[in-house]
């Protein structure tokens, strides 16, 4: 084979890999589903060395800054129906981080709230939280950051009036998009 035939053939595999892309590769609906992808298997990765899986952490999360809550309150704050927010709780709660207890004059209502156990995983999911979220926004200063933020919640409204929900939890956050400290 000539040199110039294998320099041809040598170039073949790369041209074929540049035309195969991913269907939406110019999508910003399929980056931010890549993005969502990377960060949730990151932080499962780590929510595994606490005995968590993917999901817990936010109802460990909705406690600890809530304190205690109703099933009916869990789930909506979660966004989930209110038998998926039980099947969590009870799972939570076999593995003793969190307690319920039927209200006094109504045994229908079930209050939740976390354990010290319960307490200390929150600490430790925070901690998680606060380190991937610096992998994903390296090299992003504070700046980009603040924009990225207004810029999803604006994408999360837009999508909550099209499919007919309450988008009010986007807008109240707005007013959070002050400096906090970041760089920049």
């Amino acid at each position: 084979m000539a040199a110039g035939e294998q320099a041809q053939a040598a170039q073949a595999p790369r041209k074929a890999a540049k035309r195969l892309r991913p269907p939406g590769a110019k999508s910003v609906a399929w980056a931010l589903v890549q993005a969502a992808r990377l960060h949730r298997g990151r932080v499962g990765d780590r929510l595994a060395g606490l005995d968590l899986f993917a999901g817990q952490e936010q109802v460990v999360q909705a406690l600890a800054a809530a304190g205690t809550m109703t099933m009916g309150d869990l789930a909506a704050t979660l966004r989930v129906r209110p038998p998926t927010a039980s099947k969590t709780i009870t799972r939570l709660a076999a593995l003793g981080l969190v307690e319920r207890r039927t209200e006094a004059g109504d045994g229908r209502i079930v209050r939740v709230s976390l354990t010290a156990a319960g307490l200390a995983k929150a600490a430790a999911i925070e901690g998680i939280g606060e380190e991937v979220e610096a992998e994903m926004l390296a090299g992003l200063d504070g700046k980009d950051r603040r924009r990225l933020r207004k810029l999803l919640r604006r994408a999360a409204r837009n999508l909550a009036a099209a499919a007919g929900l309450d988008a009010q939890d986007a807008e109240a956050e707005d007013d959070l998009d002050g400096d906090h400290g970041e760089p920049g």
